[in-house]
């Protein structure tokens, strides 16, 4: 029964760490576009020119 004494703060502790840094992503914007990922990943721009070869 002692060790609830040192699990409840704990679970707190790492609860509000979880919440704190779920407050932080969202005021630094990492929620603002969420499709843009998807569709970067499916852009060619990295992709060297082809020379035409005739």
């Amino acid at each position: 029964m002692n060790v609830i004494v040192y699990l409840l703060p704990l679970a707190l502790a790492l609860g509000f760490l979880g919440l704190a840094a779920f407050m932080w992503s969202l005021r630094s914007g990492q929620f603002d576009d969420l499709e843009g990922a998807g569709f970067r990943v499916l852009s060619d721009d990295d992709l060297p020119e082809k020379a035409n070869s005739e």
